[in-house]
This record gives structure tokens, sequence and C-alpha cells, in this order.
């Protein structure tokens, strides 16, 4: 079996695949760490989306929460998470490929439902807005 020692290294993984696997590792939901930093559940998404990153401050409560260093956080370095183990070489790209597709396709339906429940707060507005007939 080949050395994994780099699964979660800064050429194979991002921040955001750092912070979704420590999360998931410690049992936390996207919820779940949104409500224990106190921030929103889109900008814990955001940051397992690379889409952005925390503030010092969020970095530092999040490395404590989920129990790995900062360093590791950030490039892959220091004390984090283990490799996976006895999973095979000729899978890793193929697995690594699916699960980001899975995470899009996550994104795309949280979006989708921050989106819908815009809409149904109009509606719900526009129906009390309504004169009755």
């Amino acid at each position: 079996m080949e050395d994994n020692s780099d699964w979660f290294g800064a050429e194979t993984a991002t921040f955001g695949d750092r912070v979704a696997g420590a999360r998931e590792a410690v049992g936390l939901d996207q919820p779940g760490l949104a409500k224990r930093l106190g921030v929103k559940v889109k900008t814990v998404r955001a940051w397992e989306n690379d889409l952005s990153e925390p503030r010092a401050n969020k970095l530092q409560m999040l490395s404590g929460i989920l129990g790995v260093s900062l360093t590791w956080l950030l490039n892959g370095e220091g004390d984090g998470l283990e490799a996976p183990s006895e999973e095979p070489d000729s899978l890793v790209p193929e697995i690594r490929l699916l699960l980001l597709e899975m995470r899009q396709i996550r994104s795309e339906v949280d979006d989708a439902a921050e989106r819908l429940a815009r809409v149904e707060k109009r509606l719900r507005t526009a129906l009390l807005e309504a004169p009755e007939k």
C-alpha cells in the first residue's frame, strides 16, 4: 500500500475539502458547525466550497472545534486528519471527482432552497397585502 499521508495536503485538497472532512470527522453537519461558530450556514457552505475563507478569529475557533491545527486547515501540513486507509490508488481520482460533483450539487440545491424561501416570503407578503374580494 502506498503512502496516503498527503491526502489532505495542498496538492490534493483545498481549504474547503479540509474543513468539510474535519467537520464530518467530528460528526457535525453544516448547521451544527455554523451554530457553534456563530455564523450563517451559507457562510460555512461558502468556506467548504472555497468561495470564501473565514477571518482570523473564526479560523482559530474553527481549528479548535474541529480539533485540527491552523496550518493543517490552511495548507494541509501539521495536525489534521489521517488519510483514508486501504483505498486503492486507482480509485482516488474517481472518488475525488465524485465527491466534488456531490458538493457542487449540494451547493446548488442549497442555493435553490434559499431562493425558494425568498420567493415564498414574497408570495406571503403579496397575499397579505392583496385586497380581499
